[in-house]
């Protein structure tokens, strides 16, 4: 998050620093500093707000981080089948450009929003505001949001999500905890995916890569999978099970209010 590339000032909170804006710039621009503090905070309040809003409508927001190419997309193209039965999907996809990614979801018949985010790396919960206003919440039970590839900027902002989900592929490496840290720290699920090519590259060691998690403090579980072959599959959708249980008992209160 640097004020040097733009990535701090997104579509969704560009109005804040713009001429009117509550965080508007000085004509010397010696506020820059201030104004990336500011924008994390309305950020902060925007998912605050979000995740309230989820709570009311019951809705399980699940934020998928990844590098691009991890398999973000084919996971969620593997898993909804197995869903279908039991919950009322919808995907919001984040990307620079195209429509690619939500036209793949809208093929299974689930409802996709697409946010493109131009030259930012990440989506932040003003975006992901902007994007709820597109979906009738009220017939949702799962919003996977699947988020832009990037292992550094997606992890600084909150979006209301009540569950962070990183992907590692076994092609990157297993140092890529080690190396990208926070991303990993921030995951409350870590999936191996393409877990199928294990046999073939060799390399790759998910011991080790589950060795670096843990060495972040983290408890966050270490799942292999591959959306190619259904293995690991079963453990993701009974994950995503408990965490549905788990969030229709937080949300209670804010459903009675």
């Amino acid at each position: 998050m640097c004020d040097t590339c733009g990535c701090n000032v997104t579509p969704g909170n560009r109005h804040l620093v713009e001429a009117g804006g509550r965080l508007e710039r000085t004509a010397g621009g010696a506020v820059a500093v201030d104004v990336l503090h500011g924008l994390l905070a309305e950020n902060d309040h925007q998912a605050a707000h979000n995740r309230e809003h989820f709570d009311r409508h019951c809705v399980l927001a699940i934020n998928l981080m990844s590098s691009p190419g991890a398999g973000k997309t084919a996971l969620l193209e593997a898993t909804l089948p197995r869903l279908a039965e039991r919950y009322r999907v919808a995907v919001v996809e984040g990307d620079l450009e195209t429509e690619n990614d939500a036209e793949r979801i809208r093929a299974h018949g689930v409802p996709a929003i697409q946010i493109t985010t131009g030259s930012a790396c990440h989506l932040d919960a003003h975006m992901l505001h902007t994007a709820l206003h597109q979906l009738d919440l009220d017939a949702v039970d799962l919003l996977f949001i699947e988020n832009v590839g990037n292992l550094v900027c997606p992890a600084g902002f909150d979006l209301g999500q009540h569950a962070n989900v990183t992907l590692l592929s076994v092609t990157e490496g297993d140092d890529k905890p080690e190396k990208y840290p926070i991303i990993f720290r921030a995951a409350e699920l870590v999936l191996i995916s393409k877990s199928d090519l294990l046999p073939v590259l060799g390399d790759f060691q998910v011991e080790k890569a589950e060795r670096h998690v843990r060495e972040l403090a983290s408890e966050a579980p270490v799942l292999p999978c591959s959306a190619r072959s259904g293995d690991g599959l079963d453990a993701w959708v009974d994950w995503i099970d408990a965490q549905r249980a788990r969030n229709e008992t937080v949300a209670l209160p804010a459903r009675e209010a």
